[in-house]
């Protein structure tokens, strides 16, 4: 074989002589597929940090139902999941990285814990945005249809979602006023 053990991991039958043929080939899918494992790892880390945040939120000394709800239905564990199945159906390997903790425990107010997570989900759709340019400049059409179908449009909505119960939480001075964030909690998040 060769001297490259990533390239030996990622296409175990590879021979010298192809690689030589395909150079430019190789660099770029490796190059794609770092950038889904890091997009995969990503989503991992996203899954802990909502569920850390719903788990927060339905503590008995913080008892905001809806928080709590919020925030277990938008994890994204499906969105990893999608990743990794894509992955395979294309013949590659899962390669994950290590998925860090969230960096906080207590969320503190239901407007900080929204704002914590706009500024993630935003730089998690600059991530899938910049994965589908390379996959439009390299004429991968499959990787755009599948970003375009399980991702982009359901990040959009989110980080709107998110966007709008931040300008209410703020509209109702929820940060100081306790009472406010109750009834956004059971008029808005639990309807």
């Amino acid at each position: 074989m060769h001297s490259f053990p990533l390239l030996n991991k990622l296409w175990p039958g590879l021979r010298k002589s192809r690689l030589n043929e395909s150079w430019p080939c190789i660099i770029f899918l490796t190059f794609l597929l770092l950038k889904l494992f890091s997009e995969m790892s990503e989503m991992f880390y996203l899954n802990c940090f909502f569920f850390s945040q719903a788990f927060y939120f339905c503590r008995d000394d913080v008892a905001l139902e809806g928080f709590s709800h919020f925030f277990k239905e938008n994890c994204h564990r499906e969105h990893a999941e999608k990743f990794m199945e894509f992955q395979n159906k294309r013949g590659g390997r899962i390669f994950l990285q290590d998925i860090k903790k969230p960096e906080r425990n207590e969320w503190g107010t239901g407007l900080e814990a929204m704002q914590f997570a706009l500024q993630l989900e935003k730089k998690v759709n600059q991530a899938l945005l910049d994965l589908h340019k390379i996959a439009t400049d390299k004429e991968d059409p499959h990787l755009c249809d599948f970003l375009e179908s399980h991702y982009l449009k359901e990040q959009v909505e989110l980080i709107k979602k998110l966007g709008d119960h931040i300008t209410n939480l703020t509209k109702m001075d929820a940060s100081n006023n306790k009472m406010a964030e109750y009834l956004f909690d059971k008029h808005t998040l639990e309807s």
